[in-house]
Parts: C-alpha cells; sequence; structure tokens
C-alpha cells in the first residue's frame, strides 16, 4: 500500500484543524504540523489559504454526499421521512462532536465576507443541498402527503437554513434543543 502524500496527509489533517479551530484560527503552521510534514509542503501544494480552504470544504463535502445518500436520497424511505432523516441526522453528528458544528456553517459565519470563492462555493453546495430536499418535498406532494399548493422551493430553503442556524446554535449553547425543536416543528407544523 502506497503512503498518502503530503498534500493528502495535509488535506484530511488540516480539515480536522480548521474544524476543530475555525479557519481564520488554524494557521498554516497549525495544519503541517497536524499533518507531519514540513511547512513548505503547504506551499507546494496549495497557492494559498485561501485554494486549501476550497479543497478541504471539497473534502468535507465528500461525507456530506454520503449523508445525502442514506437520508435525502434513501429510497426506502417516504420522502418525508427522507427529511426527516437529513435533519435527525444533524442531532446525531452534534453529540459526537457538539463543538465543532458544521464546516459549512463555520465557514459561512467566518470566511464570506473575506474570499468570494469561498463564499460562491458554499452558495453552490446550499443550492444543491435545497435541490435535493425540494425534490423529496415535491414527490411528497405527488404523492398526497402534503398539499398541492406547498411551496417545496421556500420550504427547502426554510430547512437548509434553519438546520443551520439551529447546528451553530447548539455549537454555541453546547447542546441540541435548537435542532430538537426545529425536527418537532417539522414534523408537527410544516410537514403535515
Amino acid at each position: 500500500m502506497a503512503k498518502p502524500s503530503h498534500r493528502e496527509k495535509i488535506l484530511t489533517e488540516g480539515l480536522k484543524v480548521v474544524h476543530e479551530r475555525g479557519f481564520a484560527g488554524a494557521s498554516v503552521r497549525d495544519i503541517v504540523q497536524a499533518a507531519g510534514v514540513p511547512q513548505g509542503s503547504f506551499t507546494n501544494h496549495f497557492v494559498s489559504k485561501e485554494a486549501f480552504g476550497l479543497e478541504i470544504i471539497d473534502l468535507y463535502f465528500d461525507g456530506t454526499r454520503q449523508m445525502v445518500a442514506q437520508t435525502l436520497r434513501n429510497t426506502s424511505l417516504s420522502p418525508i421521512a427522507r427529511v426527516q432523516a437529513y435533519v435527525d441526522f444533524h442531532k446525531g453528528a452534534l453529540e459526537c462532536a457538539m463543538h465543532k458544528g458544521c464546516l459549512f456553517g463555520n465557514f459561512t459565519a467566518e470566511s464570506t465576507e473575506h474570499s468570494e470563492p469561498i463564499r460562491a462555493r458554499l452558495v453552490e453546495i446550499y443550492d444543491w443541498l435545497t435541490d435535493i430536499i425540494c425534490v423529496c418535498l415535491d414527490e411528497a406532494i405527488q404523492a398526497g402527503a402534503l398539499p398541492r399548493d406547498f411551496n417545496s422551493r421556500q420550504v427547502a430553503l426554510f430547512i437548509i437554513a434553519s438546520v443551520q442556524g439551529a447546528v451553530l446554535l447548539a455549537k454555541a449553547q453546547r447542546h441540541t434543543a435548537a435542532l430538537e425543536s426545529f425536527s418537532t416543528i417539522l414534523a408537527t407544523n410544516v410537514l403535515r
């Protein structure tokens, strides 16, 4: 088995450092130290810290795609159950790493005023998630589980915004009450 390249180590360990400390709080020195590689390795593989940030967003997005496959794209569940599973997944993830929150939300709060490429990439990811939730809601409308006049696009945006906000609150409060409250309201008042 081949040894991972310095680039791969910098990305995987750097993602952990940034998720733990924030993008601004994680210096290049912290990142290469965690990866156990010389500092020059960073500049050999990344033209800037911003370029590195974009790559770790995409690395984190790989995990998001897997989570979406298990929840929003899991056709063994009803469309509404898929949306609920997506929300509930975040509760479980937070219980494992409350202080970290969601890397996308952290970058949104921290970096979108300073980096147009990072802001644009996050918007693409949020749009992708919104589209997938919208598909689930449209399927629920077609199945008669939601009313015909249900605004799936508006509710999908509401779900993304609410999950991100609740995850940020959970990170600050060190408990999942906001996300649990949103999940309950979604199930009992919005998706019925």
